[in-house]
């Protein structure tokens, strides 16, 4: 950061993500029926919102420019993926047996120090990852106490276990 920049407010949060699908029940079927959110509205064919816990919307799904349309390439810019934070280690895994029970692929796994990750996309190939924070208080940090974060394997069968 310049010197001359201040720094956003601490209390800054990101507050929905809104995504461009091409086949509006299709997503939902995705992050309802496997995922789990609620469906707060929907406009017909066109817009939906969905939520956790009864907010008014942490996703606007919608095909206002994409109905029919097929994913951005790959190697393209654009969202990379959509983080959504999971509050306990157990919720996680749970996330993971929907997805197991969906037959939904993985695309990556992996333990950040800070989190553990899930990595994948949603039908119209929009990276979705999914996580919990461990507590900060156990975050890895260098010598100098400085934030270290990393990527190692995330063993799956250990996260499941949560569920037992």
């Amino acid at each position: 950061m310049s010197e001359s920049a201040k720094a956003i407010d601490a209390g800054v949060r990101i507050g929905h993500v809104h995504l461009k699908v091409s086949d509006l029940d299709r997503a939902l079927k995705f992050y309802c029926d496997v995922l789990g959110f609620e469906l707060v509205q929907k406009m017909g064919s066109a817009a939906a919102f969905i939520s956790a816990g009864g907010y008014h919307h942490h996703i606007g799904l919608n095909t206002w420019h994409s109905k029919g349309a097929p994913p951005p390439p790959e190697r393209s810019t654009g969202l990379y993926h959509v983080a959504i934070v999971y509050p306990t280690r157990a919720a996680l895994a749970d996330a993971l047996k929907r997805l197991i029970d969906a037959k939904i692929p993985l695309e990556g796994a992996a333990d950040h120090g800070v989190s553990e990750a899930l990595y994948l996309h949603d039908p119209d190939y929009n990276g979705i990852e999914l996580y919990w924070d461990r507590p900060k208080d156990e975050w890895p940090r260098d010598a100098e106490g400085n934030l270290k974060m990393v990527v190692d394997p995330l063993d799956l069968d250990e996260l499941l276990s949560e569920l037992e």
